[in-house]
C-alpha cells in the first residue's frame, strides 16, 4: 500500500506547509478530483443549514474465497477508493469483500480552504481544534449506508489510513454509543476496526459521553480494534496515535491492541501489513473452515 499511502503523505506535507504559511496555491490545487458521485446530506440542527456532500465512485475487491466479513476502507486526505481498492487486493485475505469509497471534494480549512477529497472539514491537528461533527455524521452514515446491504452473517467493519483511519474511530464511537454525533440513531453492528496512522476525532468528550451507558460499555467492550502508527511519523504524530489509544481503552474499548513501529513514517510497510492481516484473520475467521466468535 506504500504507492497510494506515500501520495497522501504528500498531500498532508503539502498542507502542512500551507498551514505554516510555507506552501504555494500551485500546489495545493493539484488535490482537485474529477469524479462521478452519489450524494448525501444531513443536518446537525434546527438552526444549522444542511450541507450536501457529494461522496465520489465506489471501488469493490471481491472476496476470492468464501465471503465471511465486509470491511468499508477509507482513503486519507486528497486520495481516492481506486488506488486504496488497488493495493487491498494484494492482500492474502480472500474472505473479505472491501468497499472502497471516495470522500466527497470540499474545501478544507488545513488548506487554505482549496478542495481536496476528505471526509470531513479539518483546521490542525490538536486536542483543541474543533471537530467538523456534520462532516464526520455524513462520512459515518455513507459507510453505514455502504454496509446494509450486506448478506445476514457477514460480519461488518470499516478500517483506513490517517484521515480514513479517523474516520473510521468515529464510526466505531458512533457504534458504541448506538448514535451520531447528531443524535440520530446508528443501525448497525460493527465486528471489527482498522486504524493506521491516525487519530480519534471527538476524544475529549468520549468518556463523558460513554458514562452511565451499560449498553454502551457492552458494544465498546466487545468490538475489537487493531490500531498501527509509525514512530517517526511527522504527519500524523505517533503521540496522537498512542493518545487515541488510551481515550479509547479508558472509555471502555478494552479489546484494543495498539502497535507502534521504529522508523516508519506517514505510510506502511510489509511487517505492518503482515500483522494487520494476521490479527483480521483472527478477527473476523478469513480462513476457510476457521470460525471464532467475536
Amino acid at each position: 500500500m506504500v504507492p497510494s499511502i506515500c501520495k497522501t503523505a504528500r498531500i498532508w506535507e503539502i498542507s502542512l506547509q500551507l498551514w505554516k504559511g510555507r506552501g504555494g496555491v500551485s500546489s495545493v490545487l493539484c488535490c482537485k478530483s474529477t469524479m462521478s458521485y452519489s450524494s448525501y446530506s444531513t443536518g446537525s440542527g434546527a438552526r444549522n443549514p444542511r450541507r450536501n456532500f457529494e461522496f465520489g465512485r465506489t471501488h469493490v475487491v471481491r472476496p476470492k474465497g468464501r465471503h465471511l466479513a465486509t470491511i468499508v476502507w477509507l482513503h486519507g486526505l486528497g486520495d481516492n477508493g481506486s488506488s486504496a481498492s488497488q493495493h487491498l487486493e494484494s492482500l492474502p485475505l480472500p474472505n473479505i469483500k472491501w468497499i472502497c469509497p471516495t470522500a466527497p471534494t470540499r474545501p478544507v480549512a488545513l488548506l487554505g480552504g482549496f478542495p481536496c477529497t476528505a471526509w470531513f472539514d479539518i483546521g490542525e491537528i490538536s486536542e483543541d481544534s474543533p471537530d467538523d461533527i456534520e462532516g464526520l455524521d455524513a462520512s459515518a452514515a455513507h459507510i453505514v449506508n455502504l454496509l446494509s446491504t450486506e448478506p445476514a452473517g457477514v460480519k461488518l467493519g470499516v478500517g483506513g489510513f490517517s484521515m480514513g483511519a479517523a474516520t473510521a474511530l468515529y464510526s466505531a464511537t458512533c457504534y458504541a454509543l448506538g448514535r451520531y454525533g447528531n443524535g440520530s440513531p446508528y443501525p448497525i453492528n460493527l465486528r471489527v476496526v482498522v486504524g493506521l496512522s491516525g487519530w480519534l476525532p471527538g476524544s475529549r468528550s468520549l468518556r463523558c459521553k460513554m458514562e452511565g451507558s451499560n449498553d454502551a460499555a457492552r458494544r465498546a467492550a466487545s468490538l475489537p480494534i487493531m490500531l498501527c502508527h509509525g514512530k517517526c511519523d511527522d504527519v500524523v504524530s505517533c503521540k496522537y496515535g498512542e493518545k487515541s489509544a488510551q481515550s479509547l481503552t479508558s472509555s471502555g474499548f478494552q479489546n484494543l491492541i495498539f502497535k507502534a513501529y521504529d522508523g516508519l513514517g506517514h505510510y506502511t510497510v510489509p511487517p505492518e501489513m503482515d500483522e494487520v492481516c494476521r490479527w483480521l484473520t483472527s478477527r473476523v475467521a478469513v480462513l476457510e473452515g476457521f470460525h471464532e466468535q467475536v
